[in-house]
């Protein structure tokens, strides 16, 4: 394996859209949402540690989820997991562990990656990866997988490429908002947009210096630490500053303000699990349509559903069709799944109502 290689787990987002199995206390990324034996975050960490030593790969979540880490991914000392002592968006803790990684080594190369997608061809997954790390380790470059987008899917953003560009990575026009159904339509048509999936390399030179141009505040608050990081010093000196940070996504402090960001469309099958539609697309299904993890079912005149449940339990529905139905301990959610966007809303309702414990 190249020493210089090193990847950030981006593993701290709640994933309230897959409640009530996502939880604040115990998130999506944390479960085995397919049923496989293994959860998200382990099967994340088993596809980097392919190629990647296994030291170094950090981990960045929040300090409630430390224990989490340590218990599913045995192979990663507590040095590994990056605290943030609070929620501050992505630009703050990439950052914070680009400075961290240069330190220990100058010459490193890093991917970016959430924690929670689903990526089944794996070795596709590492050329895809190692051809970005390339161009990174040889040039001052931003780099991006993109994913080829199948339908015009109007809940991620787009990266935009030149129409003429005829070379495997591709230079980055624009970044793109979430679009409406129309304008998604439009990008498909027009042939050069990819969806933007959130994975990104880059040298840590390049990363650190992208933030002294663009972000010089959050440089100077993070930098100004750098004699601390990786000792006994750093956890008080983050418990102190980390709040002092501007609440900023990567996309905004770095990416739209870059001119050197190249793309490469992803040669691999992707999902991001963001919804119960999403999980519902990548498993098997039965007959009639319906997708089940974990239960025991008996289903009459039941078309097109997700079913979870604890597993083992006899789950039998009858006369429902293109419905959500998850069983978790003390929550029990029938929900269309033409509204699974607004689990997140029901999530709230459910805190605000009944209390947090149930969120």
């Amino acid at each position: 394996m190249n020493k210089n290689y090193y990847a950030v787990l981006m593993a701290g987002g709640v994933g309230s859209r897959f409640w009530p199995v996502s939880t604040t206390n115990n998130p999506k990324q944390f479960h085995d949402m397919l049923g496989i034996g293994k959860t998200l975050i382990q099967k994340t960490f088993d596809r980097l540690n392919r190629f990647i030593p296994t030291e170094n790969i950090l981990i960045l979540t929040n300090e409630r989820y430390n224990d989490l880490v340590l218990e599913q991914l045995p192979l990663v000392k507590q040095e590994q997991v990056v605290l943030e002592p609070a929620m501050r968006n992505t630009a703050p803790c990439i950052l914070y562990a680009a400075l961290k990684i240069q330190k220990i080594n100058p010459n490193a190369v890093m991917i970016v990656a959430p924690s929670d997608h689903w990526i089944e061809d794996e070795q596709a997954f590492e050329d895809d990866v190692k051809l970005c790390f390339q161009k990174c380790e040889k040039e001052e470059v931003l780099c991006t997988l993109g994913i080829k987008p199948t339908y015009p899917n109007t809940g991620f953003g787009y990266i935009e490429f030149a129409k003429k560009e005829t070379v495997q990575l591709k230079k980055v026009a624009q970044f793109r908002e979430k679009p409406d159904l129309a304008t998604a339509k439009d990008f498909l048509a027009q042939g050069n947009f990819l969806w933007n999936a959130g994975i990104f390399m880059w040298s840590v030179k390049t990363i650190v210096n992208a933030f002294e141009m663009y972000q010089p505040d959050q440089y100077q608050l993070f930098q100004q630490g750098f004699s601390c990081y990786n000792t006994p010093a750093e956890a008080p000196f983050i418990q102190k500053n980390y709040p002092k940070a501007e609440n900023i996504s990567i996309d905004y402090a770095i990416l739209e303000r870059s001119k050197a960001i190249f793309t490469l469309p992803a040669s691999f099958d992707w999902n991001d699990l963001g919804t119960w539609g999403a999980l519902y697309e990548k498993l098997d299904k039965d007959g009639a349509g319906n997708a089940v993890v974990n239960a025991k079912t008996l289903l009459t005149d039941a078309n097109g559903n997700m079913i979870r449940s604890p597993k083992n339990k006899v789950v039998i529905v009858e006369g429902l069709e293109d419905f959500i139905i998850v069983d978790k301990d003390d929550v029990l959610l029938i929900y269309p799944k033409s509204k699974q966007q607004d689990i997140k809303k029901v999530r709230s309702q459910v805190s605000d109502t009944f209390g947090e414990h149930f969120a």
